[in-house]
């Protein structure tokens, strides 16, 4: 059986600082904090890949249902910002015409 234990957000990114400062190797920085070397390396390219939000309180990955709101949400905003600058557009070029 495998034993996950869960870490919680402000543990990763603080083993991720710890691991950038570079004070101790990360041999010794996780033997200090009981884990695997490799998953503080791991962590540290996952917050520079994703940014902190990808170390979310719950465990796992973010459910697919979760993640397709996410997508939805982002191509809705940018959809909404589009028709927002064409509409700065619009108004402007009415408005200097209207002079």
């Amino acid at each position: 059986m495998k034993n996950e234990t869960k870490y919680s957000k402000e543990f990763k990114l603080e083993a991720v600082r710890l691991l950038e400062e570079g004070e101790k190797t990360a041999v010794d920085l996780a033997k200090e904090l009981g884990v695997r070397r490799t998953l503080l390396y791991r962590w540290r390219d996952q917050l520079t890949e994703h940014g902190q939000d990808y170390f979310k309180k719950g465990p796992g990955r973010p459910k697919k249902d979760q993640e397709s709101e996410l997508s939805r949400m982002r191509r809705e905003l940018a959809k909404v910002t589009e028709e927002r600058d064409i509409l700065k557009k619009a108004a402007a070029y009415f408005a200097r015409d209207l002079k």
